[in-house]
């Protein structure tokens, strides 16, 4: 059967036409022939998702972005996406936002729950989620840690500003010379340990030997306190521990004025006869040196004795005056 060329112009342009649909729609990652449902979602930022984006369900690619538009005047997203008919899930289920590689790009993950409530059908619009990407997290753990860099730097800057401000030229000079006076010192301590080591050095031979006298003496001190330990001196040591409290009770019972040398001790009348006493035999031996005559008198020859005449200076007189 021969077609007419106005039949040939017809298919022709039917084909056009239906290869131009399917291209399109290829275009929009939709199918003509496909029964997926048609679901909505409202973010506020969807960070840089295209059209054309796979949407999973744990990690299964279950559809495709349609469409992303303005949904009014307040800015917000309306993100239109296809998910396959053959798994349900209830309508409360969530579309979280999720960075598909470490270095960028967004993709949609559908949460599903299983509630028991109504299955989603086309039309409905899912709440939306956004899961933070790595580049968030860490961004958000470098937050506080740039701040407190920031104050650290902040501070040690006018750390530095008032340290310039002490350290002026008389403080620096100053410091300088400190500086170089603790390196003579330290020169001093190096040249005095020298010479302590060289010191040593030569007297090893004596500090040898008198540490080892020392121990020597510590030996013999050990022998001489075990000899004593031995010897009963403990008993020693009592027994003259109650030699002094025997002391003890004699003098409490000479202060009380008891036994005879408590009387003496105690007695002013006794004391005062005992001193007037020792006055009068210091003036009898006084006068004795001074007067013998008057105590010894010597005859030679049978002469007559002559009468004792008592001196102006006689201490008896002043006494009896």
């Amino acid at each position: 059967m021969k077609l007419s060329r106005e039949v040939k112009t017809g298919l022709i342009v039917i084909l056009g036409i239906l290869c131009v649909i399917f291209g399109y729609s290829y275009l929009k990652a939709s199918s003509l022939f496909d029964n997926s449902k048609t679901l909505y979602a409202v973010y506020d930022d969807v960070g840089g998702l295209q059209p054309g984006t796979e949407v999973v369900i744990n990690g299964f690619s279950v559809g495709n972005v349609n469409n992303i538009r303005f949904k009014d005047d307040s800015g917000k997203l309306l993100v239109t996406f296809s998910v396959s008919s053959d798994f349900e899930f209830s309508k409360n289920s969530k579309a979280e936002l999720y960075d598909t590689g470490i270095i960028g790009g967004k993709g949609i993950q559908i949460i599903p729950v299983f509630d028991g409530s109504a299955m989603v059908k086309s039309g409905d619009t899912l709440s939306a989620d956004i899961k933070p990407g790595l580049t968030a997290l860490v961004q958000e753990k470098l937050a506080p840690l740039q701040l407190k860099v920031e104050g650290a730097v902040s501070n040690a800057d006018s750390l530095l500003m008032n340290f310039n401000d002490v350290l002026d030229e008389p403080t620096k000079r100053e410091l300088r010379q400190s500086i170089a006076g603790l390196n003579n010192l330290v020169k001093s301590f190096q040249v005095s340990a020298n010479a302590m080591n060289q010191l040593l050095e030569n007297n090893k031979q004596q500090l040898d030997s008198s540490i080892k006298n020392i121990n020597k003496t510590s030996a013999n001190f050990a022998e001489l306190s075990e000899s004593l330990s031995e010897a009963g001196l403990g008993k020693t040591i009592k027994n003259l521990e109650s030699t002094i409290s025997n002391l003890n009770g004699v003098l409490t019972k000479i202060e009380r004025g008891e036994g005879s040398l408590g009387k003496m001790a105690n007695n002013e009348d006794l004391y005062n006869n005992l001193s007037n006493a020792s006055r009068e035999l210091d003036l009898l031996l006084q006068d004795f040196r001074l007067n013998p005559k008057r105590y010894v008198n010597v005859s030679v020859f049978g002469k007559k004795q002559k009468e004792y005449e008592l001196p102006e200076d006689d201490p008896a007189a002043k006494k009896d005056n």
